[in-house]
């Protein structure tokens, strides 16, 4: 093809183009693909802090239990009634 390039240059510069030309047909289909995704409708956030969790029953793993004395339930009592739920 070109008189001053090696036959194996050559053939790598065809495997680089038809390597770039692979990568640029992927990436457009992927592309194309998430802009005709829909995302699924979110269901209705339960009341509460939707970013949190919901509460594990009592009866969980004896590790994630802690005893609380008397003092530390009224502070925490306090501490969670100064949280403004909406």
């Amino acid at each position: 093809m070109f008189p001053s390039v090696s036959l194996a240059q050559e053939a790598g510069l065809a495997v680089l183009f038809l390597v770039a030309l692979a990568w640029v047909a992927g990436f457009g289909r992927m592309l194309w693909g998430a802009r005709l995704h829909r995302p699924e409708p979110v269901a209705a956030a339960p009341e509460g802090l939707a970013a949190l969790p919901s509460q594990r029953v009592a009866a969980g793993h004896p590790l994630e239990t802690v005893e609380l004395t008397e003092a530390e339930e009224e502070a925490f009592a306090g501490l969670v009634r100064t949280i403004a739920l909406r």
